[in-house]
């Protein structure tokens, strides 16, 4: 799998001096979700919403591991551990999580990333995976074009509002 780190840097776990980063959840709607959240209150879903850069939007989906080592800011154990409060976790200041993933990156190097609630629906797992230390653990397991029908897009765009 490969993170484009040339074009990261604004995401909540980017350091692309350090390491690339694959965005990722547990539950696809979260995914889907995340793709369409900035259209929130624009109108009804449209075919236009899922698409970027005059690309199709797919959803794909991808098995970890089960032997591989993620860091869990959901777990109120490791918070502590790490000395991090859940505000600062889900804060929306970029810095302030960006500086949180380099050092999380730089004390746990068995780690393959992060894993953490969405700040979209707490119920909802999602991960920054270490592109780098990915390697082997990660199969691709589906592929599917996003359309308006779509069951998940449906429930995202339900969901939202759309």
């Amino acid at each position: 799998m490969w993170a484009p780190r040339a074009y990261q840097g604004d995401g909540r776990h980017d350091n692309p001096d350090l390491y690339g980063v694959l965005y990722a959840t547990e539950a696809p709607v979260a995914a889907v979700v995340e793709a369409m959240a900035p259209f929130r209150g624009s109108g009804p879903l449209s075919p236009a919403l899922l698409r970027r850069a005059g690309l199709p939007l797919a959803l794909a989906g991808v098995d970890l591991d089960d032997g591989a080592t993620v860091v869990d800011l959901d777990d109120p154990a490791v918070l502590l551990r790490e000395q991090l409060r859940p505000s600062a976790v889900a804060t929306r200041r970029r810095a302030t999580t960006q500086r949180q993933a380099a050092a999380l990156f730089a004390g746990h190097t068995q780690a393959v990333g992060l894993r953490w609630w969405s700040t979209h629906e707490a119920s909802w797992a999602e991960l920054s995976l270490f592109s780098e230390r990915c390697t082997g653990l990660l199969r691709e397991a589906t592929v599917v074009d996003l359309h308006p029908g779509h069951p998940v897009v449906a429930e995202a765009a339900a969901w939202l509002g759309l």
